[in-house]
C-alpha cells in the first residue's frame, strides 16, 4: 500500500465535493484525508486528497478523477517538490501542576495556546504529519480531552506548474 497526495482544481459549484467524495465510495477507493477551500479566484476551488492502495489503484483515482466534469486540473504532488501541512487543535485536561509541562512542550513545537479554562488548554499546532504525530506522542502522559486535525494541505514548489484559467 502506498499513500499519494493528489491536488485538484475544480470549479467551485456546489455539489462537487460530493461528487468527489462520490466517486471514492463508488469504486471503493479509500481516502486518508480530503481537504477543500476557495482559491484567489472565487471560481475554483482547490482540494487537497490522500489516498491510498497500490500502485494500480491510484493510477485509477487520478484517471477516474481527471473525467470528472467540474475538474480543471489534478496532478500529484511529490514529497521532494511540494510543501504539506496539517492543523491541529488538541484540548489537554491539566491541573494547575501540569500546566507548566504541557506549555513547555508547546513551546519546543512552537505550538500555540489558544484558550485555557481553569482546567484545560486548548493547542494549536501546524506542521507535517510527522511533527504532528511527534507532539501528540509528547503528551501521552497527559488527557486529550478533543483533538481535531485538518489533513494534508499542500502545494508544490516554485512558480512552473501553475495553473491558469482566464
Amino acid at each position: 500500500m502506498h499513500k499519494k497526495v493528489f491536488q485538484l482544481l475544480v470549479d467551485n459549484t456546489s455539489g462537487v465535493l460530493s461528487r468527489i467524495s462520490g466517486l471514492f465510495s463508488r469504486r471503493g477507493y479509500n481516502i486518508e484525508s480530503i481537504t477543500a477551500g476557495t482559491t484567489a479566484d472565487p471560481r475554483f476551488t482547490r482540494i487537497t486528497i490522500v489516498a491510498s492502495g497500490d500502485d494500480l489503484i491510484l493510477e485509477q483515482i487520478e484517471k477516474q478523477v481527471r473525467k470528472l466534469v467540474d475538474v480543471r486540473s489534478i496532478k500529484e504532488l511529490e514529497p521532494e517538490n511540494s510543501v504539506y501541512r496539517e492543523l491541529l487543535l488538541i484540548k489537554v485536561e491539566t491541573t494547575a501542576e501540569q500546566r507548566a509541562g504541557v506549555i513547555s512542550v508547546a513551546d519546543i513545537f512552537r505550538a500555540k495556546i489558544i484558550d485555557v479554562s481553569p482546567d484545560s488548554l486548548i493547542i494549536e499546532l501546524t506542521g507535517n504529519q510527522a511533527k504532528i504525530d511527534a507532539f501528540i506522542g509528547l503528551l501521552d502522559g497527559y488527557t486529550i480531552l478533543e483533538l481535531a486535525r485538518t489533513g494534508i494541505a499542500g502545494l508544490t514548489r516554485g512558480a512552473d506548474d501553475v495553473v491558469w484559467f482566464e
